[in-house]
Order: C-alpha cells, then structure tokens, then sequence
C-alpha cells in the first residue's frame, strides 16, 4: 500500500469513527422499547443477559439469546445492516479464528475429514467453536445495544448510581470525550499536511511524515491532558462528575427490570 492510499485510509476511518458515534448518538435517541426503560435497567438489564450469555452451555439457548438481542434491536429501531456490519461481521471474523483451532484439536468422534490433509473435525471440537462464536456474538450484541440506545452520560451515571468508583466513571467520561477530540485533531493534521504536498514523495518520505505526525499528536494529547485538569481543578472538580439528568423509576422500569432479569435465569437455567 502506498503512503498517499495509507494517508487517504487514515483519514476515511477517523471519518468513519465519527460518522459511527453521530450514528449512536441519533440512535440514543429514537423512541425505541430499550430507550423508554431508565437508564439503570438498561445497565443492569443487559449486563444481566450478557451474565447469561457466559453462563450457558447449550447452543441452543445461547442461540435464543443472539436471537433475543436481534428482537430488542429491532424493536429499538437499531439498523440491522449496521449491527451486523459493525458487529457480527467483525466478532464473527476475530472469534473464527480463536476458534478454528478448536475444531481439530478438541477430542472427539471425528465429523468431517480433510482429504489430502489428515485432518478432522470432531462433533465436539464443532460444537465448541459454534458456541465460543455464538456467546461472543451475543455478549457483543447485548452490550452494543446498551451503548446504542443509551446516552453516554447516561451510562455514566448509571454506573455511579450503582456504586462504580467515581475515579473509575471520571476516566470513561474523559476517554470518551477527548479520544474523538483527539481523532478530530489527527483528522484536521492529515488533511492539513495532504493539502500542503504537491507531487508524490518517496515511500520512506511518507513513513517519516506519518511518524512525525504520530508524535505531535501524542505530545499534544499530553499537553492537552494536564491543561485540562489544571481547568477542571480551578472550577472545583473534586472528583465527582455532576450531571443534570435525573432518573426516576417508574412501573414499566420495574416490569422491565424483573423481565430481563427472568429471562436470565430461565436461560442459565435451561442452559445448565
């Protein structure tokens, strides 16, 4: 790949990455069944499939539970194109290969065997990759969907409601906001060098400009850290991140809550 297609790729993804955080953003805000639900049942609802999801040892369960997520984002009107370009195509892909070991190595009658090669998949090596992938797809579905339909802040604070160390919430509020301030940053750098170069430069040229650029981007990430905090210090900051939303459990919270929490343990329950 040359250095003008690794330029170009560069800027296209951290263009991507904010096109992709608009997008969550938007989602968060439709009027969806995940989004009518306080924020705090979202949390604990969806970590309490994710928990069920790596509690059981059945694939069919766990095939119900993908199936469940697929249903909630639907109902959400999270796009399914999306999640599964987003999510399942990639999960699909880094889970495969963690798993195809597991279709030879794992002992067992043997189900299919490669001519020409000596190998062979055993039923219990397929049944283990099958349910790795599925548990994966599935635990990355719930929790996809929790960030989806569901403010930022609002996950923040949920979290600091349910006892999170505050030092903890304080470093995800803060990753999160300046890691796209940062690719803005990086975003504007590349466009700003590309726009400046006439001709094409040499391969090695291209490497040290890219290395370069790297490096003023993490001396202005460090700069930019201790500026902040002197800032956020001088208005007070005392490590308790103050939020104007407030929550309010009303009955539907309740019946979600107990239904999430139901589905969990019947699905633990038949997947034993």
């Amino acid at each position: 790949m040359s250095g003008r297609t690794f330029i170009e790729s560069t800027v296209r993804g951290f263009t991507e990455a904010l096109a992709h955080a608009l997008l969550s953003e938007r989602a968060a805000g439709q009027a969806g069944l995940l989004q009518t639900f306080d924020p705090r049942v979202r949390v604990l609802g969806l970590l309490a499939l994710v928990a069920a999801v790596v509690l059981c040892r059945r694939i069919e369960v766990v095939a119900v539970l993908l199936g469940l997520a697929a249903l909630l984002a639907v109902s959400s009107r999270v796009n399914l194109a999306s999640l599964a370009k987003r999510v399942w195509l990639v999960v699909l892909g880094f889970t495969g290969l963690i798993a195809l070991p597991a279709l030879f190595l794992t002992p067992g009658e043997p189900w299919f065997t490669i001519p020409g090669l000596r190998l062979s998949i055993t039923q219990h090596g397929l049944r283990t990759a099958v349910l790795l992938v599925l548990r994966v797809e599935a635990a990355a579905t719930f929790a996809t969907l929790l960030v989806l339909c569901t403010p930022w802040n609002h996950v923040l604070k949920a979290l600091r409601s349910l006892h999170l160390p505050a030092e903890i919430v304080a470093m995800l509020a803060m990753t999160h906001r300046y890691v796209f301030l940062l690719i803005e940053t990086a975003n504007q750098m590349f466009e700003s060098r590309q726009s400046r170069m006439v001709g094409v430069l040499p391969a090695k040229e291209y490497r040290n400009m890219t290395t370069r650029t790297a490096g003023v981007l993490l001396s202005k990430s460090v700069e930019l850290s201790h500026e902040v905090y002197l800032a956020m210090i001088s208005r007070g900051f005392r490590g308790e991140i103050a939020s104007l939303s407030e929550f309010r459990m009303k009955f539907r919270d309740y019946v979600g809550l107990m239904a999430f929490f139901c589905s969990g343990a019947i699905a633990v329950w038949l997947g034993r």
